[in-house]
């Protein structure tokens, strides 16, 4: 099996940290392709930039698969890809990157939050930044699950480097992790975002309750939908987008588009 995994910010030292912690959750066997978009900003914080980086999420989708509607095909290296990994809290993109490509396309975000509830009834979300919690909580309640949403705590001082902001904010997180557990009620803890990707590891046995790493779940989860061959949407709400003039998008999307399109009415004609 094999993964794309995205990052959706532009910050090369947060792909590092997205790369190591999916490379140790990946079963055997799983190889990973793992790239960071393009074009956007060096971490996302609000409902605009997350806009922004969906588009640079679809530009590497697209990249990556053919124009045919199949598998991607990594021109590195000749193997499909089967799977995709949106590694950004707040999934920016999703659901709609469902629509573009017959490959499963799992948000860390929905994959945390599944992961959670299958762990306790109340979660909380320890998030890097005051503002992030807006977005945060648009997307919980997106997926449906904001009826079990504890709370979400978050860092409120100024950030030194994104990349670094494990080490310099460590016992803060882990201060507001046990709030979470001590006045909000919550059974798990989702520690939010790639730039705390592998962070629950070093937390072990600190937390009083199950702790959820987004990139690790989010692995884990492709893996699974991906080894549940459970079909593509030629149908309902994620089926492709209909056919209509469009004009001055790239190459490639424009082609993934087509193939999409071109899948879906040979199965409904």
């Amino acid at each position: 099996m094999k993964l794309l995994v995205i990052n959706p910010n532009i910050s090369d030292d947060v792909t590092a940290l997205i790369e190591a912690e999916a490379l140790r959750s990946a079963s055997d066997g799983t190889e990973l392709v793992v790239r960071t978009a393009g074009h956007g900003v060096e971490y996302i914080e609000t409902r605009f930039e997350a806009l922004i980086a969906a588009g640079a999420v679809a530009e590497l989708i697209a990249e990556y698969t053919h124009d045919d509607g199949t598998p991607a095909s990594d021109a590195r290296s000749g193997s499909a890809v089967d799977g995709v990994v949106v590694a950004a809290f707040g999934d920016p993109g999703m659901p709609a990157l469902k629509e573009l490509v017959d490959i499963p396309v799992i948000g860390i975000t929905e994959a945390a939050l599944c992961a959670a509830a299958l762990q306790g009834q109340r979660f909380s979300i320890i998030a890097i930044s005051d503002r992030i919690q807006a977005w945060y909580r648009d997307c919980v309640e997106r997926f449906g699950f904001g009826g079990r949403l504890a709370s979400i705590r978050s860092i409120n001082q100024s950030l030194n480097s994104i990349g670094s902001v494990q080490a310099d904010f460590k016992e803060t997180l882990l201060a507001l992790s046990r709030q979470a557990v001590a006045e909000d009620g919550a059974d798990v803890v989702i520690l939010a975002g790639a730039p705390l990707a592998g962070l629950a590891r070093d937390l072990e046995g600190q937390i009083p309750v199950p702790v959820v790493d987004g990139i690790s779940a989010g692995i884990r989860m492709a893996e699974a939908v991906v080894s549940l061959k459970s079909g593509t949407h030629r149908g309902g709400s994620f089926a492709a987008p209909p056919v209509k003039a469009r004009r001055g998008l790239s190459p490639n999307l424009d082609a993934v588009m087509t193939a999409a399109q071109a899948a879906h009415l040979s199965a409904t004609s």
